[in-house]
């Protein structure tokens, strides 16, 4: 490997061992075995780095979710099994991934103080929504409309959450039961207008027949 390949490196492994908000650019140089300089020269600065980093990492486990919801969908002909065998396989890369999620997490609370790491976030976020949507559909790639979009936004409150739980209290996160049985909860009262629990209907306007 070249300087920027090594830097490229050692950047992704400070970030799985130490974090965004961590890592200094000595750490950088020493995991990737590289001068200080070479970061300058190669990406301007170490938050460039960084960020370049953190995209190319969360691509790397974007192919490792893929193979686990392709294995998980020919579990079984089910639907509401695979659905279950997704998302259980979704927990496990968490898990395994647990710096990489931990040092995006981090980024994220920085992004108002690093304008250029929020344009980064924000296109990622935006492709990472279709992905998902083609990934648990089991297609290679869908159209940009809306109706992905909105499947992606689900889908990516799914995992950020489940994420976010993971890292507060593992042993407290949603698997793939959780999420089908709160799924048919969630669905069932409002898409079929149900009374169901935590679900009051529309609120009355004040003065209305409400009162």
């Amino acid at each position: 490997m070249g300087n920027r390949e090594d830097l490229m490196a050692g950047a992704k492994r400070c970030l799985y061992e130490k974090g965004y908000g961590r890592t200094t650019a000595r750490d950088i140089a020493a995991a990737g075995g590289v001068s200080l300089a070479a970061i300058g020269y190669h990406f301007g600065s170490k938050e460039a780095l960084l960020n370049a980093a953190l995209i190319e990492a969360t691509g790397e486990w974007g192919a490792r979710l893929a193979a686990v919801v392709e294995r998980a969908n020919r579990a079984s002909d089910d639907p509401e099994e695979r659905f279950v065998a997704v998302w259980d396989g979704v927990k496990e890369t968490v898990a395994e991934h647990r710096g990489l999620w931990a040092a995006q997490f981090e980024a994220m609370v920085q992004v108002e103080r690093v304008p250029e790491l929020r344009d980064a976030l924000a296109d990622a976020q935006r492709r990472g929504r279709l992905g998902l949507s083609a990934l648990f559909q089991g297609l290679t790639e869908v159209p940009d409309t809306e109706e992905e979009m909105a499947r992606g936004v689900f889908y990516q409150a799914l995992l950020v959450g489940m994420a976010g739980q993971w890292l507060a209290a593992p042993e407290l996160a949603p698997g793939g039961r959780d999420f089908l049985r709160g799924l048919e909860l969630v669905g069932g009262s409002v898409l079929r207008g149900g009374a169901g629990p935590g679900w009051h209907g529309p609120a009355a306007a004040p003065g209305g027949p409400a009162d």
